[in-house]
């Protein structure tokens, strides 16, 4: 008689592609998605004899799911713009936390929560490699990455000035040339020297250095930092001093910062920022290498991973580095929902890294990997299980009509 588990086992196995096949398209705008595909096995069989020759004569007992194979190459990668949206390129998957346990995802869309947390969509916590005081310690472990406001970069006090500056060579004697620029001093309060160069004969100057008095608690309107003497040959080039002014001091600030010490550049790659040439006095730049503090106003994450922070006062400082996981058995990751994977014995233990590092891929920030469905596929796919679907089907009615048959034999 026939045996309707064998058609009906193979409406289920088919009924379990078309779902993966629906699940698939479901997931198509999904970021970070792979795509799954049903593969069948057959079932046992059934010895009914065998040949003359002694071939065996064998009857299946139908088909079931062999496995759902998920495909983990990349998909394409979309410009976003948002700099919370990373997207991997090639191997390797993002480390998070959720609840105290570790997981997985390919996807990098990503957000800011309140206190500043870097966390999926779903509110998992991104991990990696923290940072102390601007540089990635690998060795303290993984921890939350935070860009949350709270971050400053402390302010730094002069070590230099440079002017760039010429003369004029057609000044009269004891004619005065003044120009300006900032310092900073150790709490990263701004202060304005002044410099004034007095000729005092052919291809010779006076220079004198003052700050506000107010600036260093002083009751004389200007207190003087330095005096010298400058002097340029026939080309209008500087040979007096021969090397750079340097231990200029302020031995206090009003505002109670540290004594400041620091240098004043007049040579840079063998020539002199200072020149006494016929044009017009003139200061066309000035440079030093203090700043304020400042607080976090943005951030990026680059291909190796690096969240860098930008802060209000100009300067960069490195936040925190996100890593990626591989596995020996990428398939044998266990899907847990919301793009999250879980490794199991299968899939063997993560190894972490630096994105760009021992075989991992590398970052794209202010990007999105797209779901790797391949749509045609998919179509191609579920004409095949649904002809598989109808074909079992019928086989069923078959079935049924024989049955009936040898009933109706009685008749």
């Amino acid at each position: 008689m026939p045996n309707f588990s064998i058609p009906l086992s193979g409406l289920d196995s088919c009924s379990t592609a078309l779902s993966t096949i629906a699940n698939n398209l479901a997931n198509m705008n999904t970021v970070g998605y792979k795509d799954q595909t049903t593969l069948f096995k057959d079932l046992f069989y059934q010895n009914i004899g065998s040949t003359g020759a002694g071939n065996p004569i064998q009857t299946g007992a139908g088909a079931a799911v062999g496995t759902i194979q998920s495909d983990f190459t990349p998909g394409s990668v979309e410009t976003t713009g948002v700099n919370t949206d990373v997207a991997i390129g090639g191997s390797g998957f993002f480390v998070v936390q959720q609840n105290g346990v570790q997981l997985y995802t390919r996807a990098g869309n990503f957000t800011k929560a309140d206190d500043g947390t870097l966390e999926t969509a779903d509110g998992a916590e991104v991990l990696g490699y923290p940072a102390v005081n601007g540089q990635i310690s690998q060795t303290q472990g993984l921890s939350a990455i935070n860009v949350g406001s709270g971050y400053s970069s402390p302010p730094h006090a002069t070590s230099y000035v440079q002017l760039t500056t010429n003369l004029n060579a057609n000044d009269a004697v004891n004619s005065t040339y003044t120009t300006t620029a900032d310092i900073h001093d150790s709490l990263g309060q701004q202060h304005e020297l002044t410099f004034a160069f007095t000729k005092t004969g052919s291809g010779a100057w006076n220079y004198n250095i003052t700050i506000p008095g107010a600036d260093v608690g002083s009751a004389n309107p200007t207190v003087t930092v330095g005096t010298g003497t400058l002097a340029f040959d026939g080309n209008g080039n500087l040979t007096t001093p021969a090397a750079d002014v340097t231990g200029l001091n302020i031995a206090s600030f009003a505002d109670g910062a540290s004594p400041l010490t620091f240098d004043w550049r007049l040579y840079s790659g063998g020539s002199s920022s200072l020149t006494q040439v016929a044009s017009p006095d003139s200061t066309t730049g000035t440079l030093q290498d203090g700043y304020s503090s400042g607080n976090l106003t943005d951030f990026s994450i680059g291909s190796d991973g690096l969240v860098e922070g930008t802060f209000s006062n100009g300067k960069s400082m490195a936040l925190g580095q996100l890593v990626l996981a591989s596995f020996a058995n990428e398939p044998g990751l266990v899907r847990q929902g919301d793009g999250l994977l879980e490794p199991s014995l299968a899939s063997g233990a993560a190894a972490i890294g630096a994105p760009g590092t021992g075989g991992l891929g590398t970052l794209s920030g202010g990007a999105l990997e797209l779901s790797n469905v391949d749509i045609a596929k998919e179509f191609s796919q579920l004409i095949t299980a649904q002809r598989g679907y109808e074909a079992n089907a019928r086989t069923i009615t078959t079935f049924d009509e024989v049955m009936q048959d040898t009933i109706n034999l009685k008749k």
